[in-house]
């Protein structure tokens, strides 16, 4: 096995970031963002030592300064609040995906990925729009924001397309300094404005806007905390079918064979009836579900929770003629974005940020994200055998070690069981070997034999 190649950080990474930069075209996309600056310094400059930042885990405080402008002209232009990142990051992953099209499979089934996760800031006190953020993990309020990201995915590689950063519109929860602007005329306002509105419904804002700005997807992955006949419907109307988890309320009801049930009551039914569980989930039915007046069909699949095979799970489609299977297999994919948010965490430093203003820490998730689809993007080129984060150690984890000693000894024991059909010298040659062999291998091979 050949070794990683070793390179010059500083002069390999400059290299790369250029490039990346080049592929998307971003020095074109400057007036498209609504960048605005009378000087010698572009937004590809900016962008440039930004995303060196996140690469080098520092703040810009702390980060060497460029040579061609000032670290405070950097940070000056990632809190103007004119600049559209969510546009910024829409177009450079519409461009990014057109390079990879032409090598995707055209069976392959592509999909937007929606989630959150939680940006502690746990020491601030004045950060524009700083609120308290239920984390469903530990069950208890903390100081920060919740970064609605979507996600786009062709099985292989994830790339996040768009974000918001929600905050809350309760005045009780509100922590931090009130939005200092609300005018939905500028680009500053409506970002502003859209922090302290309902989660779902900036959820197909994002969406629509990734779908507009020339995302291709024809599926939407979430999880159980946005599944609703109301999500489903709107997505529909967008183009889009939902593949999702569905909550194990008894407040929704969907309509089976002229009747209506909750997902509980519709297990019992099921299971009560003829139909015999599968090998892979429980049971699958196609249902209708209404929102405001529309009817439309939806079909869910019951899969036996894994670790508890006394509890199952309810995974619902809009694309109904998707075998149970595939539904199962395209929300699997769901996952790419979890394991994108600890990447960015742990490598990209994304719920480390300082920053005060609102318009600022929009422009350092967006960075954030810029840089991990460039490390997505350098993975899918099959050239750098390094990877993204913990990637290889998750691969690691799911080949155990003793896979090959198990193999090595079955291979043993099997050519000493025969040893009578080969020559001398093979067998001199294998009893040689297994001299060469760690000490606890070869009691192994003893005790097999």
């Amino acid at each position: 096995m050949n070794s990683i190649p070793q390179f010059n950080q500083e002069k390999d990474t400059s290299s790369l970031i250029s490039s990346f930069t080049k592929l998307i075209g971003l020095a074109d996309l400057s007036k498209q963002v609504n960048f605005r600056r009378h000087s010698l310094v572009s937004l590809l400059m900016v962008v440039k030592w930004l995303i060196q930042s996140r690469f080098a885990r520092k703040s810009l405080y702390r980060f060497d300064q460029p040579a061609e402008f000032t670290s405070k002209t950097g940070r000056n232009i990632l809190n103007d609040g004119r600049i559209n990142w969510q546009k910024l990051l829409c177009l450079a992953a519409a461009k990014l995906i057109k390079v990879l099209k032409p090598v995707i499979d055209k069976r392959r089934r592509l999909a937007l990925i929606v989630d959150d996760t939680l940006l502690a800031r746990s020491y601030s006190k004045k950060a524009e729009l700083l609120a308290k953020v239920y984390d469903h993990n530990e069950h208890k309020y903390i100081n920060g924001y919740r970064g609605l990201t979507v996600g786009w995915s062709d099985g292989n590689t994830f790339l996040p397309v768009n974000f918001a950063l929600m905050s809350t519109k309760k005045k009780q929860n509100l922590l931090g300094s009130k939005a200092t602007t609300t005018d939905n005329r500028s680009i500053a306002g409506r970002r502003r404005n859209q922090a302290q509105r309902q989660m779902n419904d900036v959820t197909v804002e994002l969406l629509k806007q990734a779908i507009n700005e020339g995302v291709p997807a024809d599926y939407v992955l979430f999880d159980s905390w946005f599944a609703s006949p109301k999500m489903f419907w709107q997505l529909k109307q967008l183009g889009l079918d939902s593949v999702s988890m569905l909550k194990l309320s008894k407040k929704v009801y969907y309509r089976y064979r002229g009747r209506l049930y909750d997902v509980k009551s519709l297990y019992e039914r099921l299971a009560g009836s003829k139909l015999k569980a599968k090998d892979d989930y429980l049971y699958s039915c196609v249902v209708e579900a209404e929102y405001q007046g529309h009817s439309f069909p939806i079909r869910l699949v019951y899969v036996t929770k894994r670790g508890n095979k006394g509890k199952y799970l309810v995974l619902a489609t809009t694309r109904y003629q998707l075998q149970p299977k595939e539904v199962i297999q395209l929300y699997g994919r769901r996952w790419q974005i979890e394991t994108y948010f600890k990447a960015a965490k742990q490598y990209l430093a994304l719920d480390k940020s300082q920053i005060q203003s609102y318009d600022g820490q929009c422009g350092y998730f967006a960075i954030t994200a810029l840089t991990y689809d460039l490390l997505a993007w350098q993975e899918r080129q099959a050239v750098d055998e390094r990877t993204i984060g913990d990637l290889f150690y998750l691969m690691n984890d799911a080949l155990p070690d003793l896979a090959f000693e198990e193999a090595l000894v079955y291979l043993l024991s099997a050519l000493k069981a025969v040893k009578e059909e080969i020559t001398t010298e093979v067998e001199r040659i294998i009893n040689n070997f297994i001299k060469l062999l760690p000490g606890f291998i070869q009691k192994q091979l003893q005790r097999s034999v």
